[in-house]
């Protein structure tokens, strides 16, 4: 969903940061040439949101690179599929540290940068929550699901916070998308039609969907949203045909 956001971004004139894991030099870098290669502007960032430090030197990169940001979206996140029962306390901190605390600050760093009171131009921040939230997860997905809660629960607080300077933030609720954290459902095509069984479309989403949304909560066509979460789920969950 990231990638497929900074293609869009890139397509639409938007000068490109992308800031990922080390880990994943190669892709991201890949990504880079093909952005520039089409008459785009891209950078990549190494930097792991779980690590306040990488996300401040993250966000004094990307505005000497390309200026100020006017939209940003933070896609970063992890997920434990484990029930309650078996749950971890070291992987339900990692992901709270990546899925909350991480795009909290991250978002603290944006709004530095944009306000008009700091001198910042204003713009547009989309955090990507989850229709788990909405739900409580599949079985197995509780704790994925209360950090998209936290997100969104602090992305509409946050929203109030800085509307008067001229700040929008907004959220998009995925369900199944096409990703690497979805790679189950193409290795399993029974698990792959269970999932898409309970989805009243009837299918998983595509990452250029998710795109298409934050791109538009970016823009000046939505000019007048701030607040709100857009579920892109399908329709949400069929409990009829659930999992």
């Amino acid at each position: 969903m990231g990638a497929a956001t900074a293609r869009l971004a890139a397509r639409n004139g938007y000068a490109v940061s992308l800031v990922s894991l080390e880990a994943e030099r190669v892709s991201a870098e890949a990504l880079v040439r093909d952005i520039t290669e089409s008459g785009g502007s891209a950078s990549f960032i190494p930097a792991d949101v779980s690590s306040e430090s990488d996300v401040v030197d993250a966000y004094r990169t990307a505005a000497r690179c390309h200026g100020p940001p006017t939209g940003v979206l933070h896609a970063a996140g992890i997920f434990v599929g484990d029930m309650v029962r078996d749950l971890n306390f070291a992987a339900i901190s990692k992901l709270i540290a990546v899925n909350v605390t991480g795009l909290m600050i991250c978002c603290r760093e944006a709004a530095r940068l944009m306000s008009t009171k700091s001198g910042g131009k204003g713009g547009s921040i989309v955090n990507v929550s989850s229709m788990a939230a909405t739900i409580g997860g599949r079985p197995g997905h509780s704790v994925y699901a209360a950090s998209k809660g936290a997100v969104d629960v602090f992305s509409r607080g946050f929203a109030k916070e800085v509307a008067r300077e001229g700040i929008r933030v907004n959220t998009v609720r995925p369900g199944a998308v096409a990703s690497a954290m979805t790679a189950g459902l193409k290795a399993d095509p029974q698990l792959r039609k269970a999932v898409e069984d309970s989805i009243p479309m009837g299918r998983i989403g595509r990452p250029r969907e998710i795109a298409d949304i934050a791109i538009w909560l970016m823009s000046p066509a939505s000019s007048l949203v701030t607040g709100a979460h857009i579920d892109a789920g399908g329709g949400g969950f069929n409990v009829a045909g659930s999992i």
